[in-house]
């Protein structure tokens, strides 16, 4: 089966994108988010790289 990356329907907090990446790379969603903070928080272009990928990534289908 092919891997795909969607946006989480179950493990979100804002639009889903930290726990798609996460069911994508098999880690844990919190990981995600905290290294998703410090992008935020010391690069400055986090939110906007969230933002476009909140807009890109597509939903994840109903099974």
């Amino acid at each position: 089966m092919e891997k795909r990356l969607y946006l989480s329907a179950t493990d979100k907090k804002l639009a889903g994108v930290c726990g798609g990446i996460a069911e994508y790379f098999g880690l844990d969603s919190t990981l995600v988010r905290i290294g998703w903070a410090i992008l935020i928080v010391c690069a400055g272009s986090g939110l906007l790289l969230y933002i476009i990928c909140a807009l890109i990534i597509p939903k994840q289908p109903l099974l």
